[in-house]
């Protein structure tokens, strides 16, 4: 089976340039991909294109990320309704540190198809500007750069598009050019927003070079409901785990429509077909089990934050169901119970002997009235932590509140309180 056959059957592949099969089977092809530095991190948005550059990487080819801190100053219209705000230049070369850093995770820098990670503002900065019209705009017509469908809908509609963005795809056709004669770049990849793009780059090497370049682009992933790909209530799920942490980036792979999962395991693993074939069967006899969920959620997360990070994950999930609580951090019990009831009690309240159980329930709110806490504890169904509240006169002191700051309080088998200490 070739790359191409792999991706076909992945279902990552919407659309490539003529022969780039024969291509891809002539030897070892340089290809590259750019990174949009609007953030200090990627998100789960990125990894299908991330995912792309490895899997040429492991099949003989050497992938170069290129991330747009030339680029990042004019802003991609592609698949946008309006113009980005511009960012600062001191913003954007942040933003790549940030970005950098994480594409470790996915490519390998040693070797004979060694990454790299190049900066396109190392050229597009330094360029002057009638060098740039004359040596790469005279090979554009108005009429192919109005064409792309990139730029035809963001003209058909209210708000337009400035001349800045309008340039944008000269920027990246000119990216192309310079890879080509300084790394030997013969493919671009991208989503299929980037078409355009792409096409862009290719016309240019024809037309300057005599050289045939390749373009693969991706598809947009949507989930069940035809939503973007990797948003959620709470937000973007990033791949820095300080702004998304481990527990909760394996939730969000957990939580993947059971209509999505299989499409999920092929595109955003390296699971084989065998392993994904076996999990397709096992989940359509057994759906609520959620093992392929499971198996998607462990996948991922070992990809993106290592074991480390998916056995703090699997622990924080864990815990939800009565696991070991003491093992989390105040932050992973803020975002396990996320969305329990809380309330705040003075830590000096539960120094010495403390508070009683019934006091302690009745004044969160935890229970409407002592009488009602009183007879949640003697019904036998109260926790504190981990821990089954003995009776109505078990007090609670500071050696219950996890790392001194949260007590988790547990009545049946699904309400919960936190009580926070200040």
């Amino acid at each position: 089976m070739t790359l191409l056959d792999d991706l076909r059957w992945r279902g990552v592949v919407f659309d490539h340039t003529p022969d780039l099969e024969d291509h891809l089977a002539s030897g070892s092809v340089t290809a590259y991909c750019g990174f949009d530095p609007t953030a200090d991190s990627l998100h789960v948005g990125s990894l299908l294109p991330l995912m792309g550059l490895a899997r040429l990487q492991r099949a003989g080819h050497t992938p170069i990320a290129l991330v747009g801190g030339g680029t990042g100053l004019i802003g991609d219209p592609s698949g946008k309704r309006a113009e980005r705000t511009l960012q600062t230049r001191e913003q954007i070369d942040a933003n790549v540190r940030g970005i950098q850093a994480q594409m470790e995770s996915f490519l390998s820098f040693e070797g004979e198809h060694a990454a790299k990670v190049l900066n396109n503002a190392d050229w597009l900065t330094t360029i002057p500007l009638t060098d740039f019209l004359r040596d790469v705009g005279k090979h554009f017509t108005i009429a192919s750069m109005t064409a792309k469908e990139s730029v035809k809908s963001r003209l058909e509609s209210e708000i337009g598009l400035s001349f800045t963005e309008f340039s944008y795809q000269l920027l990246q056709a000119y990216d192309f050019l310079v890879l080509h004669d300084k790394e030997g770049v013969t493919m671009q990849v991208g989503g299929s927003d980037q078409w355009g793009n792409i096409t862009a780059g290719t016309d240019l090497l024809r037309k300057t070079r005599g050289a045939k370049g390749h373009g693969l682009v991706y598809p947009l992933i949507k989930n069940a409901a035809g939503t973007k790909f990797g948003k959620t209530e709470a937000g973007t799920v990033w791949l820095d785990p300080e702004r998304t942490s481990p527990y909760r980036f394996y939730q969000f792979w957990m939580r993947t429509d059971d209509s999505d999962v299989v499409d999920y395991l092929k595109a955003f693993t390296w699971l084989s077909h065998e392993e994904i074939d076996a999990l397709e069967a096992e989940h359509a006899e057994a759906p609520h089990k959620r093992v392929a969920q499971r198996a998607l959620a462990q996948a991922v997360t070992r990809m993106v934050h290592g074991d480390a990070g998916l056995e703090a994950a699997e622990r924080a999930t864990e815990a939800l169901f009565g696991g070991d609580l003491a093992a989390l951090t105040v932050r992973d019990l803020g975002e396990v119970f996320e969305g329990v009831p809380e309330s705040t009690r003075a830590s000096g309240d539960l120094e010495g002997e403390g508070v009683d159980i019934v006091t302690l329930l009745a004044d969160a709110g935890a229970a409407k009235s002592k009488g009602e806490a009183r007879r949640l504890v003697e019904g036998g169904g109260v926790r504190l932590g981990n821990e089954k509240v003995d009776g109505i006169d078990q007090m609670v002191t500071t050696a219950d509140a996890l790392h001194g700051e949260v007590i988790v309080v547990r009545m049946g088998k699904k309400r919960v309180h936190l009580v926070r200490l200040a």
